[in-house]
């Protein structure tokens, strides 16, 4: 399952309005892709209220950008296709909807079949970390994989409390993960394709239960 937190606070300087684009053949060159966004409630603005700030130049930017960068890799046709759905969302003139239909549109790519639901519509108590073990608890999940970022701050007890474990996603320090932590998705998804995408990712989910679970 994917829980989007659409109710707590919007973060300019985070993920949540951006991405940095890489190269084709450099992803060590790398650039801000942003969505100008603006807080009507100013910095107590939660995530599901932010505004695109000029949702229509905002959408020919984004496409433009997006072009600019992998319109030639051989896999751009098909991705661009998929991409459609995305520049609709501006339509919304809500960055989350953006965001979210976004990466809607990668797992769909990759063939991912989870549920995506909303904190929003969840019971959670204050708190990251109580936060997101009642979250978890809430839609019955025994398990939270946890990013890199996260684990930095995360406080187990309100999971274990719950009988939850956390599950740290270690990624491999090398080739298409080597710079996994700063760059778009895109830029694996037009540089390998999707299908090859995807067994990168299955190798990696088998390393990952083999350090979990080991025989």
């Amino acid at each position: 399952m994917w829980i989007v937190l659409d109710d707590v606070q919007f973060t300019r300087r985070d993920y949540q309005r951006r991405t940095r684009l890489a190269a084709l053949g450099s992803p060590q060159v790398s650039r801000w892709m942003s969505v100008p966004t603006h807080l009507p409630q100013g910095r107590q603005t939660v995530v599901r209220d932010a505004a695109i700030a000029d949702p229509g130049l905002a959408r020919r930017r984004t496409t433009a950008m997006l072009r600019q960068y992998y319109g030639a890799s051989p896999h751009w046709p098909a991705l661009a296709q998929a991409l459609e759905s995305v520049g609709a969302a501006f339509g919304s003139g809500r960055t989350d909807v953006v965001a979210e239909t976004s990466t809607r549109i990668l797992l769909d790519l990759l063939g991912w079949k989870g549920q995506i639901l909303r904190s929003g519509d969840l019971s959670a108590r204050p708190g990251r970390s109580q936060r997101l073990a009642d979250l978890t608890a809430a839609v019955s999940a025994g398990s939270y994989l946890c990013g890199t970022g996260g684990i930095k701050y995360l406080d187990e007890s309100p999971f274990a409390a719950r009988g939850i474990s956390v599950i740290p996603f270690l990624p491999p320090p090398t080739e298409i993960w080597a710079s996994g932590q700063q760059i778009s998705a895109l830029w694996a998804l037009t540089t390998l394709g999707p299908a090859a995408l995807v067994e990168q990712l299955r190798t990696i989910t088998a390393a990952q239960i083999t350090l979990e679970f080991p025989a």
